[in-house]
């Protein structure tokens, strides 16, 4: 049987090796002096600590972690909310036309961002929002199509008896969402707020379009300045930058590891059926 699973187990570490280089290139090359950096060594020959450092001295980086999680975090609960009750009224609800209106929020999936980029910046300019963060957040109060898809099929696998039952006993619509949708589809809920959290955080192209002022930046939005600022001319300090990276990736792989365990219940069970 080890014999069998030989050849899968060295695929698995191939694939786990090439995936994982990058990642460690970039520890070694933010541990670096700046005439090493691209010198393609996994061990530094002189290691350099101080450049974490001079990243806190050059630039507000702590000021930047906090509105990427302030925006993060705002933008996950809000889309998640949002999307589920959605989600919900078309799992639960029977209406004429329900399959087409749910075909053509899905439709919206095929709308590429750059159709939408202008309109959607007219109207925060015109609400007078644009220089904000709300920008960075607010269209998750509508819902997004992909987590509205993936939650209906959770609700769609709880079991109608439990609704009926409840109406029962006088339990409102509303109640019926908050109290037996939700906690029945909490794996799915968990992976729709990482997701946008991942989502939030790597977001380089709102925050480059909306903000303009250094003290709302986000993480990505702040390593694009620093970029601009030791990466484009001068003497090209690729070791800040690399130390700079390394700091913006480094909260996403602890949020993946914690929620690793949740993240496969979500994909592998459907709300209620999994009991």
């Amino acid at each position: 049987m080890t014999l069998r699973r030989l050849p899968y187990l060295a695929l698995l570490l191939f694939a786990s090796v090439l995936f994982l280089y990058p990642f460690v290139w970039l520890i070694s090359a933010s541990l670096k002096p700046r005439t090493e950096v691209f010198d393609n060594s996994l061990l530094p020959h002189t290691w350099r600590w101080a450049n974490y450092t001079d990243v806190w001295n050059y630039a507000p980086v702590l000021q930047w972690i906090s509105n990427s999680v302030v925006v993060a975090l705002t933008a996950a609960v809000t889309v998640t909310l949002s999307s589920a009750l959605v989600a919900f009224g078309f799992a639960y609800f029977r209406f004429p036309l329900r399959n087409v209106l749910f075909g053509l929020v899905l439709a919206t999936m095929m709308l590429p961002g750059a159709a939408t980029m202008i309109p959607v910046y007219l109207i925060w300019h015109r609400v007078g929002l644009t220089g904000t963060q709300v920008p960075l957040w607010g269209q998750n109060l509508f819902g997004s199509a992909f987590y509205i898809f993936l939650l209906r099929q959770f609700f769609l696998g709880v079991p109608r008896e439990y609704f009926e039952a409840a109406r029962v006993d006088g339990c409102s619509f509303f109640g019926l969402f908050w109290r037996i949708a939700l906690p029945l589809s909490r794996p799915a809920l968990i992976v729709v707020l990482v997701f946008e959290i991942q989502a939030s955080w790597t977001d380089l192209l709102r925050p480059l379009i909306y903000l303009q002022d250094p003290n709302l930046f986000t993480l990505p939005r702040g390593l694009k300045a620093v970029i601009d600022t030791f990466g484009n001319g001068g003497e090209q300090h690729w070791e800040i930058i690399m130390a700079a990276s390394l700091i913006a990736t480094v909260p996403l792989i602890a949020l993946f590891a914690l929620a690793q365990r949740h993240i496969m219940d979500g994909i592998a069970s459907q709300g209620g059926r999994k009991g």
